[in-house]
């Protein structure tokens, strides 16, 4: 089996949080929702889930731990994306085993 087929996303979210790189430059707009998404017409969601930067774009929210404020649970454990059906584009690319999620589980400490 390939190691892409053995990692399950529903125990990981490591994928969901601000990668170190960001955090050590103090970047917090990690996910960025375009005018496109069906997300932003979901008004009660947008208030719940979506942050404007100074220039107007919208991102995903990061909760204090720097965790996309969408995600319930805990890394590592079990995980559940609250907005998983209407996710922007850049969190519908995310390929489990891929160099990204590579890296965000060695930054959070999951292993397999």
């Amino acid at each position: 089996m390939r190691a892409r087929e053995m990692l399950d996303c529903t125990r990981c979210g490591a994928c969901c949080t601000n990668p170190d790189e960001n955090r050590a430059e103090g970047y917090s707009a990690y996910v960025d929702v375009t005018e496109r998404e069906s997300l932003l017409r979901h008004g009660k969601l947008v208030e719940r889930y979506v942050t404007r930067d100074a220039e107007g774009r919208a991102h995903l929210k990061l909760d204090a731990g720097q965790r996309c404020s969408a995600l319930s649970g805990k890394l590592g454990r079990r995980v559940r994306c609250e907005i998983y059906a209407l996710r922007p584009a850049p969190c519908r690319r995310v390929q489990a085993g891929d160099a990204d999620c590579l890296r965000s589980r060695r930054e959070r400490g999951i292993s397999d």
